[in-house]
Formats: structure tokens, sequence, C-alpha cells
């Protein structure tokens, strides 16, 4: 048996980006940023001069002046999106997506089909690039975690595979970011006491990591810091939760423009919960402020629904109970999330006991949209507004 393990992360290179250069060859080896008012991916050449993902398009460009900006294509997006994921089932049945971009797979039953997983990983950089013309870095190594810190080390391009006997030689010099878990708040308490790296970690002691981050972040770490990660890769599970968010810019907005963009986000994510045949208990808005602090609030229904009436609602209450936060901070961001998700036809019936019939209104937009698209009909108050684009998704 080769020293490899059989798990791959697969992550495309600035996806986004990559998919305008190779639409547009003119645009290859420029520094190309996808998104005018936000940054919504930077090709690896715009990303060398500081760019990010979700940074302000005038800073980006601040930053970068030379960029070439080019408006967000997500149908072809979603396109890519499903002929890279073609390429994954055609290599393993074992595919796990994370995102439209990325996924876990396991290949260790495949040895006498396809040889070796760093073989095996091989070819599947070559036959993305080759039918789909994107690049792709993949990690190989004998857990989940690895699998993605090895994915990006490796980054952009790269192929990386961590043998069982170097596992920790690899992670405990990389800093204490790489692990799952670890935000700006938890680096730095971890910092503050010494520890930069998975290596010092390790070293720190479960229990001492218990008493600075808290029981359930205290194991987690610790156990990430011995590779210690018994996840399988999975096939088929269902999300636990679906989200949308929008970047509002500086600019101050008005009760009025808040409450179109959280009627868009609510009407969305409805949508979505009614295709997949599921329904939510909670409601969960998200807030980013100027300062760039976040907030959370949420509210858990009474009873799971579907209805866009509803989390509208309940929405609604979220932001009016924050307004006083965001006159004083300022807002750039709104999101809203749905969470407790079960399926439709679990529902808990509360008396009388009669069948709760689907909300006509619903399911005559959903049968608009559904045959003539999503701008056949909208809300009066979206009337003269700009579209933002959908980001495309995996399948709920």
């Amino acid at each position: 048996m080769p020293p490899e393990g059989p798990i791959l992360h697969a992550d495309l290179d600035s996806f986004y980006a990559s998919v305008e250069q190779r639409d547009d060859p003119s645009l290859r080896g420029r520094p190309v940023i996808v998104g005018g008012g936000v940054v919504l991916a930077a090709s690896y050449e715009a990303k060398a001069y500081g760019v990010r993902t979700a940074m302000g398009g005038g800073q980006a460009r601040r930053l970068c002046p030379d960029a070439i900006v080019v408006p967000p294509r997500m149908h072809a997006y979603s396109e890519a999106s499903k002929a890279v994921f073609a390429v994954f089932d055609n290599t393993t049945p074992l595919v796990e997506g994370i995102s439209i971009d990325e996924a876990f797979l396991d290949v260790g039953g495949l040895l006498k089909i396809a040889g070796t997983p760093s073989r095996i990983a091989a070819k599947l950089r070559r036959d993305v690039l080759e039918q789909v013309g994107l690049p792709i870095t993949v990690g190989v190594a004998r857990t989940k975690f690895l699998a993605k810190v090895a994915s990006g080390v490796a980054k952009p391009d790269g192929l990386l595979v961590v043998p069982h006997d170097k596992e920790l030689e690899f992670l405990h010099p990389l800093p204490v970011e790489r692990l799952w878990g670890v935000g700006e708040v938890t680096a730095r308490k971890l910092r503050e006491r010494g520890v930069t790296t998975v290596g010092q970690m390790e070293g720190f002691g479960e229990k001492e990591l218990v008493r600075l981050l808290g029981r359930g972040v205290g194991v987690h770490l610790h156990a990430l810091s011995h590779n210690d990660d018994p996840r399988r890769v999975r096939t088929g599970h269902r999300r636990r939760s679906i989200g949308a968010q929008r970047a509002l810019g500086s600019r101050p907005r008005s009760p009025a423009e808040l409450d179109a963009t959280l009627l868009t986000l609510a009407d969305r994510l409805a949508r979505r919960l009614r295709a997949a045949h599921r329904v939510c208990r909670t409601v969960v808005l998200r807030l980013r402020f100027a300062d760039f602090t976040k907030a959370t609030r949420s509210h858990t229904l009474p009873e799971a629904t579907e209805h866009t009436g509803a989390i509208v609602a309940a929405a609604r209450e979220l932001l009016a109970a924050a307004r006083p936060l965001i006159d004083e901070r300022g807002l750039t961001l709104i999101g809203l999330a749905l969470t407790n998700l079960s399926s439709d036809d679990a529902i808990q019936l509360v008396l009388p006991f009669e069948a709760k019939p689907r909300d006509a209104l619903d399911s005559t937009l959903d049968t608009v949209r559904d045959r003539f698209g999503t701008k056949s009909i909208t809300r009066a108050v979206h009337l003269g507004q700009a579209e933002e684009p959908w980001v495309p998704l995996l399948p709920d």
C-alpha cells in the first residue's frame, strides 16, 4: 500500500476570475477583478497587489490601478462548475461537494483500477484543465482536514501529497490560522499566549486550550493539531442551513432600501426552500458594520415553514430590533440565513390536525419564475433597481 492518504481536496483557483481568463484570452496573465462595487473574485495577478474577495471596489482599484474589472457572469460560472463536478464524478463515486468550486474525493478503493492517490490526483488536474480549461489545485492526505490544508499550501495550480509518516512534520510549522475554526479573534487569543504555529498549539495542551478558548473550540483545535479528524467523505447529505447576503458599500442606506434588500434575500431563500422541498424553523439575520464589527440575530418560528411571508415577517422583526446598532455604526453588509431545516413532508402538525395547504401566492410566483425567468415578476419595491447577480450554488 502506498504511504498516501485516500482523500483528495480539489479546489479551483480563483474560480470566477479563472473562468473570465479562460473565456477571454486577452485577460490571461493580467490582473482581473470580478465585480465592481464589491470584489467577488480576483485573479492571482490582482491578489499579488493585495486585492481580496469581499473588498470594496474602490479600495481594490487603488491597490491595483491596472486591474481589469469585469462584470460577473453567474451562468458561465454555474456551467463551469457543473463541468468540473462531472470530472469529479468520473474520477470516483465518492464526491462530497463543499461549494461550487471545491470538493472532497475518496479514492481509497481505486488502487488496482486507477493507481495511487497521487496518480489519480495528477490525472484529475489534467482532466479538469483539458476538458474544462481551468486550473485546479489538489491536496492528498489521510484526513479531510489535512487534505484541505495541503491544497491551500499548494495553491495556485499545484499538487501536494502529505505522506503518512510526514503528517506532523508538514502540519506543525504552519501558522495557527491554517486550522479550521481559527478566525481573527481566536488567533489573537492564541498569539497573546505565544502560540503562533500548529506545533506550539500541540505543546500547549488540551486543558489549557479549553481554559483559553472554551471546551468546544479547545477540544476541536487540539484534535486538529494532532491531525485527528475521523470524518469520512460523505455523499448525498443535505444542507443544514441556506443563506444569502449582499454587500451594501459605504453609502448610508435608508430603512426603505434595507427593507427592499431584505425582501430580495427572503424571496430567494424561500424559493430555494420550496424547490428543495424543505422547511425551516429559524431565521438568522447577519450584519456587518462600517467599523468591521459583526452582529447576528436569530428568531425561531413556532412551526416550520417554507412560506415567504412568514420568513419576511421574522426577518423584518430582527432588522427592526437591530436598527439602533445600524444607526450608530453604519451598515456595509446584510445577510439572511434559514436554519433548522427539515423535509417538508415531515412537518409537525399543530391543532387542529389538518394538512396545511401550500401558500397559493408562493406557488404561483414560483411557477411563473420557473417558466419565464426570475425577472418576469417582482415586487413593486424592486422596480427600477438593478438586479444583483445570483451566486451559483450546489444543489440544496
